[in-house]
């Protein structure tokens, strides 16, 4: 966790607190962020592992504050992207007051939850489990699990949501605040996340590449922003942005057959900048090949995904 974040005083009765979202992959720890937040800052696909960095979402209120810290999904994995990403989340446990541990009460196997309880319980911070997907769980299936669960954790809470109909958050919300001591203020409270423009604008082109793309291809790509130049006078926004992938026929299909694919991608990234920011963008997309960056330490570190 960083050390130099500037602290804007702690204020009498004012609770404040870092908690971790952790889960398995595609259990929808991100969109639960944004629905806490209000704001989408963490971006959300139905494929798994699409979070590959370690996004903070401020939430600010009268008398609170929750730094939480969207985490890539636990998992096993022996290529070195994925276990760069699971080294995040696991480093993520060791520097927060709590933790909200999300679980998709649709699946039936337990495997990666009880391994990364098994985690939980090293760490020792408090938890709150939250259930989601109820919407698609029957009662008589769900209370069994809450049972499973309660049984292999001893949890400061438990909350059924369902995130895709955006039941349950406020309650979720509730128990963090319950479990967070007085404390400072440590981010001004316009800002609700620190991720960078650059990171932003490459965050929301590489989901649409997940939401776009099929088979491996999302998995083969990294976006990097070059250069965003701002026009005020013309209220337009340029966006220079480079697409990786790892093969060249994998170059062939993000382009598209007259560049109609990567034109899509980036129509579909502009449409949402645009309504962000209020104003026009212009998306210049370029791809080029980084061959098996995923599998190249030198090549993940060029790309910013090391620690």
């Amino acid at each position: 966790m960083d050390t130099d974040l500037h602290q804007y005083g702690k204020q009498t009765g004012f609770r404040s607190g870092f908690v971790a979202i952790v889960g398995a992959p595609n259990v929808g720890k991100s969109t639960l962020l944004n629905q806490l937040l209000g704001e989408k800052v963490a971006i959300t696909t139905p494929k798994p592992q699409t979070t590959r960095r370690q996004v903070k979402g401020i939430l600010t209120g009268d008398k609170f504050q929750i730094v939480f810290v969207d985490t890539p999904g636990i998992h096993e994995s022996n290529k070195p992207l994925n276990k760069i990403l699971v080294r995040w989340a696991t480093q993520a446990l060791a520097d927060v007051d709590a933790a909200v541990f999300v679980v998709d009460a649709t699946r039936r196997h337990r495997g990666q939850e009880f391994a990364i309880l098994d985690l939980l319980k090293k760490v020792g911070q408090p938890v709150v489990l939250v259930l989601n997907k109820i919407d698609r769980v029957a009662k008589e299936t769900l209370l069994p699990i809450i049972a499973e669960l309660k049984d292999a954790y001893p949890f400061e809470a438990i909350v059924p949501i369902s995130a895709k109909y955006e039941s349950g958050a406020y309650y979720v919300l509730d128990e963090i605040l319950r479990l967070l001591s007085e404390g400072p203020q440590y981010f001004n409270g316009a800002i609700i996340t620190d991720q960078s423009r650059d990171d932003l604008v490459a965050e929301f082109i590489r989901e649409k590449i997940f939401l776009l793309a099929e088979q491996e291809i999302p998995y083969s790509t990294a976006v990097n922003v070059e250069e965003i130049e701002d026009n005020q006078e013309q209220r337009i926004t340029k966006i220079f942005a480079t697409i990786f992938v790892e093969k060249q026929s994998q170059k062939g299909i993000i382009i598209g057959k007259n560049g109609r694919f990567i034109k899509k991608i980036g129509i579909f990234a502009r449409d949402e900048l645009e309504s962000l920011w209020g104003k026009k963008v212009h998306m210049d997309l370029r791809v080029r090949v980084l061959k098996d960056w995923s599998r190249d330490d030198r090549a993940l570190r060029r790309l910013g995904l090391t620690t």
